[in-house]
């Protein structure tokens, strides 16, 4: 199963930053928006931040102003820079992209990756 990795994610105070990455595997050629996610514990996935493939953004209101997206399109890689976390920012957070092109020719609708947790303390 093709799947995105991410890193990044740890224990950081309120106030810190905290830079997550997704990198799509060297078998995929070119995805399309890259997006991540984010789950707290008993609450349902959110949309944190997306990105298309031509460089348009767009955030949650709630992460407006502290969490950047951005992308390598030549790499198939994503960078999500969170700054001045909340310890409401706690959840994990999954990188996600749509319609990625596997270089056999086969087109996936979307890929996940494995979620990386983020924990802010107070």
């Amino acid at each position: 199963q093709v799947q995105l990795v991410e890193s990044g994610g740890g224990l950081v105070q309120a106030g810190g930053s905290l830079r997550l990455s997704c990198a799509a595997p060297r078998t995929i050629s070119s995805i399309n928006a890259m997006n991540w996610y984010r789950q707290a514990p008993g609450k349902q996935r959110e949309l944190v931040a997306g990105i298309s493939s031509g460089g348009i953004r767009n955030y949650a209101d709630s992460v407006k102003g502290r969490f950047t997206i951005s992308r390598d399109n030549a790499k198939n890689t994503g960078t999500l820079e969170m700054n001045s976390l909340k310890p409401e920012d706690t959840a994990v957070y999954y990188c996600n992209v749509d319609r990625a092109r596997h270089n056999s020719g086969r087109v996936y609708f979307e890929l996940w990756g494995q979620g990386t947790q983020v924990t802010v303390s107070s």
